[in-house]
């Protein structure tokens, strides 16, 4: 039986962009927010502006969406899987829309684009250039795990564009 050593991954990684506040917490900040909203808001309808209890009750609801469409947003995952024959991205959107793209790995190029600090750039990103076009990764991971998933990509390239037997 012939040993199918093409197929076999060289480098497997999973990008997700990191949420700080886990949901538990955030219940409680919410309960901590509609706290301190219903409390203010109480004091003022006591002194005869009761209308301003219902613009705090709208200041919780703003909160409460948008935390919510911060965590909808972090549900975004990029996979990247190198074989031999191709390197496969797959990004799979909060909405659930997947994209896909097949690049061989041999005409491939990484560059990290730096921060915006550095040079001006709206956001730092993981750029993957080959024939002429390009892709980014990465654009929600910080300084660190970006450079270190571009050296790890790097290092697993090379070891593919290696003889099989030579790395």
């Amino acid at each position: 039986m012939e040993n199918n050593t093409k197929s076999i991954p060289l480098f497997e990684a999973t990008l997700y962009p990191h949420r700080s506040l886990p949901p538990q917490v955030f219940w409680w900040l919410m309960a901590g927010i509609a706290g301190v909203s219903f409390t203010t808001g109480l004091v003022f309808a006591s002194i005869g502006a009761w209308p301003i209890m219902g613009f705090f009750g709208l200041d919780v609801l703003f909160f409460f969406i948008a935390f919510r469409l911060n965590y909808r947003s972090g549900r975004l995952l990029e996979t990247v899987r190198l074989t031999r024959e191709e390197l496969l991205i797959r990004r799979i959107h909060p909405s659930g829309m997947i994209e896909e793209w097949r690049l061989e790995p041999y005409w491939l190029r990484v560059n990290t684009i730096p921060t915006a600090e550095e040079i001006g750039t709206p956001q730092a990103e993981i750029r993957l250039s080959s024939h002429g076009k390009t892709l980014s990764l990465g654009r929600f991971l910080t300084d660190n795990e970006r450079t270190d998933f571009s050296n790890a990509l790097n290092s697993a390239l090379s070891r593919c564009r290696a003889k099989p037997g030579q790395y």
